[in-house]
């Protein structure tokens, strides 16, 4: 059985790209392995579970194919048997710090369409 990304972030399954994003900055927060120095193997295998979980549920793509088919479908490149064969893994995981970019990013051209729509 693969890892519930839902369950790890702590979202309902119709989360939306603001709920998840919200999920992700607590927990890579309280997570982030320099704020953990005293538990820093504990830290870092969370953070990195909940950096997984925010890669592939917020690309609609990937998240797309997890609710159909489950962690071993994304690694199976789409599903059993999906066009990658079994135990290919397409994940491009990117550091915590990539990932604040663009949810920074993201943040920052929707405060700029609204101030143009006003």
């Amino acid at each position: 059985m693969g890892k519930d990304y839902y369950n790890i972030l702590g979202v309902a399954k119709g989360a939306d790209d603001a709920e998840l994003k919200k999920a992700y900055r607590k927990l890579a927060m309280k997570w982030h392995p320099d704020k953990n120095p005293d538990n820093r193997a504990t830290a870092e295998a969370k953070f990195k579970d909940v950096s997984e979980a925010y890669e592939v549920l917020s690309d609609p793509e990937k998240r797309q194919v997890y609710d159909a088919y489950g962690e071993e479908g994304l690694k199976a490149g789409g599903g059993p048997g999906g066009p990658a064969g079994a135990g290919a893994h397409h994940f491009n995981f990117r550091s915590a710090d990539d990932i604040f970019k663009d949810v920074s990013n993201v943040a920052q051209q929707q405060q700029q369409q609204q101030q143009q729509q006003r």
